[in-house]
């Protein structure tokens, strides 16, 4: 019961204060569209505010910047991060109130408006993210070549400002590929109703975000095949806040191998899962692979995705399976109930990860659920979460937790 209180005082707190502060960006959100709207009106100027952040560009249109910022604020309790091992369990008495990005983003095109390029910065760390440009001259061929976050799963590429949850799932430590350096070709191919297909194919350094050389002679190679099934893409957009009319619906699968001294990589760069403690040039041979579906229509949506991933360990001729999946559905109840408020949206996950494969006992699930309040679509948005995590191992009793999280995110 005090721990019940305690997280009841903590919640009421930190929403009366997000709420008053929401409701102040909200107001010069609405102000700042109502000018630019009225600039428009009378005659197109240099600088306009849109969707994409400040824009600036010229009276020919072969040069436009785009300048963007997200700020995300986050609470938790007892603790931020997704369990790892057994012993994280033990931090039950922490709360936490951060900055958790904090994010500068620069776009646009120049000389012609299909050559593209953008920057993405994190301020808060220091970390220069995403530095890309794009050749997306026609639909069916384009190409990417520099850092970005490499489109193997639809979790992980969708922003963090877009997700539904307040973040990704337990899956992500695992299988994520993360941002890595390479070139890029990618397309639309549309044959009309259900011959809709979308296709990545990408050589990468595979050394991690901010890695300047490969360790070896041995590429990352990454490929992706996406069928939209119904004939339209679903955006790498967490949830249908278009309340989509015509239904969208998406199978993909997509593929990774690489050898390099890493078994994940994250934000920060490469690194090693919990029991690959090498870092020798080229110990690991990783290989993976995932299948994704997602879909939307009328509120409602859909996504899911299932993985394999085999780690060999070269210099101990050690081979290692890992397999999880992950299942989330969100829905505007607005759309059948009239008490519902229109902008607060519903959204729960279930995911589980397999560290072993070889060891049946061992599993690592989250259940989730979130719900989201959006003011300005993601651009401004206020999530609470509630998640339970479970940890069995053959060898130790299972342990769980439970974690509650609210989060602001603001984009201007």
């Amino acid at each position: 019961m005090p721990l019940l209180k305690t997280l009841y005082r903590n919640i009421l707190s930190i929403s009366i204060f997000l709420v008053i502060l929401l409701t102040g960006a909200t107001y010069s959100f609405a102000q700042e569209s109502d000018s630019s709207v009225t600039k428009v009106e009378k005659k197109e100027s240099f600088l306009n505010h849109t969707s994409k952040g400040f824009v600036f560009k010229t009276e020919d249109g072969k040069y436009e910047m785009q300048i963007a910022a997200r700020l995300q604020l986050r609470f938790a309790l007892p603790d931020d991060q997704d369990p790892i091992t057994f012993a994280d369990f033990r931090n039950q008495d922490q709360r936490i109130f951060k900055i958790n990005r904090a994010r500068l983003k620069v776009g646009g095109h120049a000389y012609q408006p299909w050559i593209k390029y953008y920057f993405e910065y994190e301020l808060s760390r220091s970390l220069l993210l995403d530095y890309r440009v794009m050749i997306e001259k026609w639909p069916w061929l384009n190409v990417k070549a520099g850092q970005w976050k490499i489109e193997y799963t639809r979790e992980r590429f969708i922003s963090s400002g877009e997700q539904q949850m307040v973040d990704r799932s337990l899956l992500n430590r695992k299988f994520t590929v993360d941002r890595q350096q390479g070139v890029e070709i990618y397309g639309n191919l549309d044959g009309g109703g259900i011959a809709n297909f979308n296709y990545w194919a990408a050589i990468l350094t595979g050394m991690g975000r901010g890695a300047t050389q490969n360790d070896d002679d041995k590429m990352m190679y990454f490929g992706r095949f996406q069928w939209n099934f119904l004939g339209r893409q679903v955006p790498f957009s967490g949830g249908d806040l278009k309340l989509s009319q015509k239904p969208a619906g998406i199978i993909a699968i997509a593929g990774i191998t690489n050898t390099s001294p890493y078994t994940r990589f994250s934000t920060t760069g490469g690194g090693n899962l919990s029991g690959f403690e090498g870092t020798n040039d080229g110990q690991y041979t990783v290989k993976q692979y995932q299948i994704e579906t997602s879909f939307i229509y009328r509120g409602f949506s859909w996504a899911s995705e299932f993985h394999r991933k085999n780690v060999y360990d070269n210099f101990d001729e050690i081979s290692t399976d890992l397999g999880g999946f992950y299942m989330m559905a969100g829905y505007f109840p607005s759309q059948v109930f009239d008490f519902w408020p229109e902008p607060l949206e519903i959204a729960s996950r279930y995911a589980v990860v397999s560290p072993d494969l070889n060891i049946d006992s061992n599993k690592q699930r989250e259940l989730a659920l979130a719900f989201n309040w959006f003011f300005a679509e993601h651009k401004s948005k206020l999530t609470t979460e509630v998640t339970r995590f479970t940890f069995e191992d053959k060898e130790l009793p299972q342990d769980n937790e439970l974690r509650f999280r609210l989060q602001l995110d603001i984009s201007f």
